[in-house]
């Protein structure tokens, strides 16, 4: 690994696990990863909370801290609370709890995540009418698919894409790939952008987002990895067939 890295930003799903699989030799991989270097863990994952997210990692024996995650749903929280606001979530169940303290009828922001089930056109109908008396979008995550155990599944972009183009708005994206979500990260390591390498498998969400936040990068072919992504013009500085592979670059 080039000498200017000093951290280590990793993807979780699609990285570390895919559907409810750990990525095989993930958690040595990571194990040894931070006996070199400080790390953080990002997702754009919300169907769960994040302390479901912390149990399922350690579940799979990934030895990792609370603190070390950054969650979407962390970040979307602490803006709504920073600048005061109520919300209509439009997320699962689980993840709906996480917001229970700032629901509202008159919501200052709708936001939105990968709402499963919850992706009904009554739901989208009540996010629609509240973005048409004022409220504003918030795209929590804004990713167009992930890997589940079978096959890939659609995640909240189309729903989001939906909402702008009905209600004639565009949404505020909170998680990958915006350069906040990965700046918060990085400050959190004391460390500045090009000092930390961004691990992940989705080209777009955190290859491109990473580089587009200063950030040198590197492409697994796990999750939702498919060959093609390597002809969308977007080049990794690294690139390997798994997590396993960062091991082999740091000896």
């Amino acid at each position: 690994m080039r000498p200017r890295v000093k951290g280590v930003l990793f993807d979780i799903g699609g990285v570390l696990y895919v559907g409810e699989s750990p990525v095989k030799g993930a958690a040595e991989a990571v194990r040894r990863i931070k006996e070199h270097f400080p790390v953080r863990f990002l997702t754009n994952t919300t169907r769960m909370l994040p302390e479901t997210i912390y149990e399922k990692l350690r579940g799979f024996g990934f030895e990792i801290e609370r603190e070390e995650i950054f969650t979407a749903l962390d970040a979307t929280e602490s803006y709504v609370r920073k600048h005061n606001g109520s919300v209509y979530p439009l997320l699962t169940d689980e993840a709906e709890r996480y917001f229970d303290a700032l629901r509202s009828d008159t919501p200052d922001y709708v936001v939105v995540g990968d709402a499963h089930h919850n992706f009904t056109y009554e739901r989208m109908n009540e996010a629609f009418r509240a973005l048409m008396n004022g409220a504003t979008l918030i795209a929590a995550a804004k990713n167009k698919y992930f890997k589940e155990d079978d096959a890939l599944s659609m995640d909240a972009g189309g729903f989001v894409a939906a909402l702008e183009y009905a209600a004639d708005t565009k949404a505020m994206l909170i998680g990958k790939p915006s350069r906040d979500f990965f700046h918060l990260a990085v400050d959190a390591m004391g460390l500045q952008p090009r000092e930390v390498v961004m691990v992940g498998d989705d080209i777009e969400s955190d290859i491109k987002g990473a580089q587009d936040a200063g950030l040198p990068t590197a492409l697994v072919k796990t999750g939702k990895f498919r060959p093609a992504d390597l002809k969308k013009g977007i080049r990794p500085d690294y690139l390997f067939s798994d997590i396993t592979d960062l091991v082999g670059i740091l000896d």
